[in-house]
């Protein structure tokens, strides 16, 4: 299959994404673009839960090895971590990053150049990591960058905790959505990031994405181009609902979704304030979510190459 050109090209073309860019900005007058709505006014410095005002940090960025097989290819996946997050995990697997405040406040045209630089240096997409409370921020950049020549595909790569009406905004704009469906069981989401919503708030933002951009394609290089790429992480005891996860997945978007199911769960954070997490899942946990994910139908599971479990 030949390459295609990534979706935000014509996008910026046609002249939408100037508008995108407004359109996600006034929402940050009283913010409403998670599922949270804080409705603090972010351009006045006012910050709610994800505490990320006017503008958005970057705690790192680079080529990523670490990714799916697809994402990563010869060159890396082009990662750029933004620091905060909307959901606030208590197990945070990246907690410096999400809870401690790890980074730098950067511009829109920063933003543009690490875009950029990681296009020079081969990378195969761009990779936003944790971006859902920063889409105003991320579409300025992309509208400075697309200007100087970016052409390489975007890749949202979020919790889940997405609002339908935000995700909108980013039609025409994403090639690849990544997100974790991590609960199915509001008590869990509860306990362990104060989001008791969450299961539907993933939900709906799931069918929202299968809709944009449809079940995962890749190219005869084995890279992804377009589409969704579901991830779940196992947590110990079966805490997440795998098989609720994988039977929705299989039934309400698709039977061809691309899965990936991470064994690579470690208590970090605050973990041992929730009953059960504070532990490492077995191999059993994760054999139990794989055999879940087949016998509801799913085929197309990523192959794990670096597994951190307990037998």
């Amino acid at each position: 299959m030949a390459s295609v050109e990534p979706v935000y090209i014509k996008t910026f073309e046609k002249g939408y994404l100037g508008n995108k860019v407004k359109q996600a900005r006034e929402e940050m007058t009283s913010c409403t673009l998670c599922p949270r709505r804080c409705r603090v006014n972010r351009l006045e410095g006012e910050t709610g839960i994800c505490n990320t005002g006017r503008r958005a940090r970057v705690s790192s960025y680079g080529p990523h090895f670490g990714e799916e097989k697809p994402l990563v290819g010869t060159q890396g996946s082009g990662t750029i971590f933004f620091t905060h997050c909307n959901l606030m995990c208590r197990f945070c697997q990246n907690y410096d990053i999400s809870h401690e405040a790890e980074g730098q406040k950067t511009e829109p045209a920063q933003l543009a150049q690490i875009m950029l630089e990681l296009q020079s240096r081969g990378c195969h997409n761009i990779n936003f990591v944790t971006p859902s409370h920063v889409i105003p921020q991320l579409l300025a950049g992309l509208d400075i960058a697309v200007e100087k020549g970016l052409k390489i595909p975007l890749i949202y790569n979020s919790s889940a905790y997405d609002r339908v009406e935000s995700l909108r905004i980013l039609e025409g704009v994403i090639d690849i959505y990544m997100p974790d469906f991590k609960f199915w069981n509001s008590d869990i989401s509860r306990e362990s990031c104060d989001a008791p919503d969450y299961p539907e708030a993933a939900r709906n933002a799931l069918l929202e994405m299968h809709r944009q951009v449809g079940d995962l394609v890749i190219d005869d290089s084995g890279l992804a181009l377009r589409g969704l790429l579901i991830r779940h992480l196992v947590l110990p005891g079966g805490l997440a609902g795998v098989r609720e996860i994988m039977r929705f997945i299989a039934r309400k978007i698709s039977k061809n979704s691309y899965v990936n199911i991470m064994p690579q769960y470690r208590p970090c954070g605050d973990a041992a304030r929730v009953n059960g997490l504070d532990q490492y899942p077995s191999k059993t946990d994760f054999e139990s979510a794989v055999q879940a994910a087949e016998e509801e139908g799913l085929t197309r599971l990523d192959k794990p190459r670096r597994v951190f479990m307990l037998s």
